[in-house]
Order: structure tokens, then C-alpha cells, then sequence
């Protein structure tokens, strides 16, 4: 056992390691996590001898678990509500006809039967969680925000379709399955069971962690844990998607209002890390380089007809009705990312003893580094090349913890300034903030800045807001320029003060209409009782109940208002 640990600290040092590189060098980090394992293995330079994909099945299930727990953590349901319907078209049919086409060609050109074609398709026929949310997010690129959302929302809800497609045509060769309805039941089952298991216990686990009052804040991270892995385990016992289910109750869990949810996103962020590092390592012992070289070139074959042929052919069927633009169309196309998902479901003839399953195994792996080598590597590139993606510091919003055993409403947020924030290049004193807001600290550099009227506000510069709960997502807009129109509640209510300018009021809530008597404070045109200055954008405006307040009531209009 000490042997293990020590060679298995070894190996997450030198995965950390590799990730200094990444960026340098413009190799996708999960690649070098992959180089890391295929050096320690068996024809490698660390000599370890691992073949057991048993184990290796269950380790990267685990693994893939805590992976898609924190994505699902750190999806914002907007972006759900924005992007659901064309993901859920790629998802299932984008995965079929994936698979379909790349089967075809992949039975042809490897001379195995066509369902053991099919079955290979179907193996590499998801988008992998694990590689888009790790490319994404560490790409230094803000795409446009449908474009993001759809992205994520596939690769975290195609699994069930890949893993479906997967053990029916596993069945189906071994001669185990009974009938066309015992097929169809088990779609059902993946897709249903995990769906209900993943939001029920959601949504049991938001109650849970608010109302258990622990003692010890450190247990919270770990609560949430237990519920991600009990969402996952109990789907997969009932017969469900146990991915779907875990990704699922991380959304739920994450968009919920919780007690040290900073503290809760740290623990599975690093647990995230953890799970990839140690997943793609695992793989990389499990490949034989030797083995690779002989499927070279059938591989390298199929990876083209996957990447230039089957993916964008199934992106343009399935996401057509959904009107995305040619350049999205193209860059949705060139993301098919494939990762650890594949490799774990290649897995699977392995165990179930299918003909020519050792082949599979190897033709997979070696489609899987291509596809990660130039796709992961040249997402940027195609970003850029397409003018789809801005450079962006990619840091999320950071909230400082202020919730202790029960609920302050109230929160402290960090943002970054970027340049495209509303934000950028205007005085504090120029700015129309909320009365429940208010800017607590300035860090520019290596120098904190006390705020004054006269600060003013620079790209790259980290701002720390102290604010009421119900303001965060239009600050979140304001600061940090939002990914989608931000979900208010219907009875929102902000007080400004009475001197804030027309001007000011349109560029803290990004409306682009054109601004009439822009300079005019909203209490003069109160008291003036001018006709037409009812209303800011989609919110009422009306006489504060303080002295020098002004009150705007959200009551959106029927016709939605132009934003910027």
C-alpha cells in the first residue's frame, strides 16, 4: 500500500507539473495528463504494468462523477432555460447520427462486421464532458453566451445516448438482448430514471444543506458530496443514468440559494481537478504505445471521417431548426471534443468478452489523442479565425463567504473588470449603483485602492461590491458583462438615488434605446411629472419611500425591451 501511494503521489505531481505547460506550449491539459500515464505505463518509462479495465471502468466512473457534479454546479440555470432545446438535439440526435456515420466507416475501414462498427460510433459518438468544461474554461475565451451554454449543456446530458447506443449494441452482438421493447426500455430508463433521481434529489439536497444547521462549516462540502455520489449511485442501482442524474442535481444545487456555497464550489472545483488528473493518468497506463502504432493509420482515418464528416453532418440536422449562424454552426461542429468518456465506454466489449473488443479499445484511444490533440489545441485558433471569441480573463465572479450557520442576505463579490464591462473607464461617481450596493474595495495591480467618487474604474482592475442578495444579477451584468439577461424575481425592487441621471439609469441596465434628456436626473422629471419618464427599461419608476430615493418596481413589458 505505501508502494501504491507513493507512485500514485508521483504520478499527481507530475500531472500538476505538466500543467505549467499547457498554456506555453498550446497543448490542451488533459493531453499531457494523458502523456503523463502513457510514460509511467508499461512500455513507457515508469515500467507500471496496469491492464485491469474493471478497475479502470469503476475508478473513471467515479472520476467522471465528481467532473460532471461540478460542472453541474457551475452551469447557471439561464443558461439552461437559453440552450436546452438545441442541446438536448444534440445530445440524442446528434449522438445517434454520429454514431450511425462514423460506424459506417469505421466497419469498412477496420473489415469487422457493421455492428461492430456501429458499436465503435457509438463509443466516440458523445461530445466528453471532462475535455469541454476543461477547454473552456481555461481557454482565456468568452464566446457568445447561447454558443457556451449549448456547449456545456450537451457534453454534460449526451452520456445517457452514448451509453445507451453502447449496451444495446453490446446485447445485441452477445446475443443477450431479449427484445426491441427491452431496448427501448432501457433509453427510457437512462434518460427518465436519471432525469427524476437527478433533479428530485436536487432539490432534496438544496433543502438539506440549508436546514441541517452542522456545527463544522468544513462538513458542508462534504454533504454536498454525499448527495452528488447518492444521485449518481441511486440512479445507476434503479437502472438510470447515473451521469445524467449527478450532473442534473449539481444545476439544481447550484443555482439554489445555499450556506457556504463558496466554501461547497472550492471543495469540487479541487475535487474536479483531482478526478481529471487521476482519470486521464489511469487511461493513459491502461494504452500500449506499441499497440496504437499498429491501428495508426485505420484510426487516423476514422478520426478524420469523424471529425470533418460525422460531427458536422450531425450538428447541421440536429441544430438546424434552432438558427444558429454558419459561424456557430462551424465552431459547434469542430468542439466534438472526445476525452475520457469514450475510453471508459471502450471499456465495456472489454468486460462483456465482444469479438474484436481489444481492437476497439485501441482504435478508440488513438481517435480520442487525435481528436484532443487538434481540436482541443486549436479551439482558440478557430475561435479567433471565426470571430466568435474575445480574449477574457477567465475567472469567474469570486464571492467572498459572509453566510455563517443560517442565511445573510447579503453577499461580497469580486469582479474583474473586463473590457467590455459597463463598468470600464467610469468614475464611481458616474455611476447610478443601487441604493443596497455599494463598491467596498479597489485592487489595481499590487496597490488596494480606498473607493472615492472620483475613483475610476479600469480594465483588469478587482473590485469587490458589498450588496443586498436581490441586486447580484444585475451587478453581475453591470461588472461582469452577463452571459444571458439575468432571471429576475417579480416582485424586485431597487431604490437609486434621485439624482441619477437618465444616462446613467440606460447603462446600468444596458438599454440601447436612445437616450432622450440623458442628462436630466430621474427626480426632477418626478417632480416635473414630464410625460414618458414612467418607466427605465422594464422596470416602473415611482417616488422613493426615503427622502432623495427613487423607486423602479421590475414589471416588464409585454414586448421585450432592446438591450445592448
Amino acid at each position: 500500500m505505501n508502494t501504491i501511494l507513493f507512485f500514485t503521489c508521483i504520478l499527481l505531481l507530475l500531472g500538476i507539473a505538466s500543467s505549467k505547460f499547457s498554456a506555453r506550449i498550446g497543448m490542451p491539459v488533459l493531453v499531457l495528463f494523458l502523456v503523463v500515464g502513457m510514460l509511467a505505463g508499461s512500455e513507457g518509462l515508469g515500467g507500471i504494468d496496469f491492464e485491469n479495465y474493471s478497475l479502470a471502468n469503476s475508478i473513471g466512473s467515479i472520476a467522471l462523477a465528481l467532473i460532471l457534479f461540478d460542472g453541474g454546479l457551475r452551469t447557471p440555470m439561464a443558461s439552461v432555460r437559453a440552450s436546452w432545446r438545441p442541446a438536448l438535439s444534440l445530445s440524442t440526435v446528434g449522438v445517434l447520427l454520429t454514431a450511425v456515420l462514423t460506424g459506417v466507416a469505421a466497419a469498412w475501414v477496420l473489415g469487422v462486421p457493421l455492428l461492430h462498427g456501429m458499436l465503435l460510433g457509438s463509443i466516440v459518438g458523445s461530445t466528453d464532458a471532462a475535455a469541454v468544461f476543461s477547454v473552456l474554461r481555461t481557454s482565456g475565451m468568452r464566446l457568445p453566451p447561447r454558443l457556451t451554454a449549448t456547449l456545456e449543456v450537451e457534453s454534460g446530458s449526451n452520456d445517457p445516448m452514448a451509453i445507451f447506443l453502447t449496451v444495446g449494441l453490446i446485447e445485441i452482438i452477445t446475443g443477450t438482448a431479449d427484445t426491441t421493447a427491452g431496448i427501448a426500455l432501457i433509453f427510457l430508463l437512462q434518460f427518465g430514471v436519471g432525469g427524476i433521481v437527478g433533479i428530485g434529489i436536487g432539490y432534496f439536497a438544496t433543502w438539506l444543506v440549508n436546514r441541517i444547521n452542522l456545527d463544522y462549516p468544513g462538513l458542508y462540502p462534504i454533504l454536498a458530496l454525499a448527495l452528488g455520489i447518492l444521485s449518481f449511485s441511486l440512479a445507476a442501482v434503479l437502472g438510470g443514468s447515473g451521469f445524467l442524474a449527478v450532473y442534473l442535481t449539481g444545476i439544481v444545487l447550484g443555482n439554489g440559494r445555499l450556506v457556504f456555497k463558496n466554501g461547497i464550489f472550492l471543495f469540487h472545483d479541487a475535487g474536479a481537478w483531482l478526478g481529471q488528473i487521476m482519470l486521464f493518468i489511469m487511461l493513459g497506463l491502461l494504452s500500449f504505445p506499441s499497440r496504437l502504432l499498429s491501428v495508426a493509420v485505420e484510426g487516423l482515418v476514422i478520426a478524420v471521417v469523424l471529425i470533418f464528416v460525422a460531427r458536422p453532418i450531425a450538428v447541421l440536422l440536429s441544430a438546424f431548426p434552432f438558427r444558429f449562424s454558419l459561424r456557430e454552426y462551424t465552431f459547434l461542429s469542430w468542439v466534438g471534443l472526445k476525452g475520457a468518456v469514450p475510453i471508459t465506454l471502450a471499456t465495456f466489449p472489454l468486460l462483456a468478452g465482444v469479438e474484436h473488443s481489444a481492437l476497439l479499445f485501441n482504435v478508440v484511444f488513438f481517435v480520442v489523442l487525435v481528436s484532443a490533440i487538434t481540436q482541443g489545441w486549436s479551439l482558440p485558433l478557430v475561435a479567433r479565425w471565426l470571430g466568435l471569441g474575445q480574449p477574457t480573463d477567465n475567472r469567474a465572479p469570486l464571492t467572498v463567504e459572509i453566510n455563517a450557520l443560517r442565511h445573510v442576505d447579503g453577499e461580497i463579490v469580486e469582479y474583474i473588470v473586463g473590457l467590455d464591462s459597463r463598468a470600464a473607464g467610469l468614475a464611481l461617481r458616474d455611476m447610478a449603483l443601487p441604493y443596497e450596493v455599494l463598491v467596498s474595495l479597489i485592487v489595481r495591480n499590487d496597490d488596494i485602492m480606498i473607493p472615492r467618487g472620483r475613483s475610476v474604474l479600469l480594465p483588469g482592475d478587482h473590485v469587490f461590491i458589498t450588496m443586498r442578495s436581490k441586486c447580484k444579477p444585475l451587478i453581475n451584468c453591470f461588472f461582469d458583462s452577463c452571459a444571458v439577461d439575468p432571471q429576475l424575481s417579480a416582485d424586485l425592487k431597487l431604490d437609486f438615488r434621485a439624482d441619477s441621471t437618465v444616462e446613467q439609469l440606460y447603462r446600468f441596465f444596458g438599454i440601447s434605446e436612445p437616450v432622450v434628456q440623458g442628462n436630466r436626473s430621474i427626480g426632477s422629471l418626478i417632480e416635473s411629472e414630464e410625460r414618458g419618464w414612467q418607466r427605465v427599461g422594464s422596470f416602473m419608476v415611482s417616488p422613493g419611500e426615503k427622502p432623495g430615493l427613487v423607486s423602479l418596481v421590475y414589471d416588464p413589458p409585454i414586448s421585450p425591451v432592446p438591450r445592448s
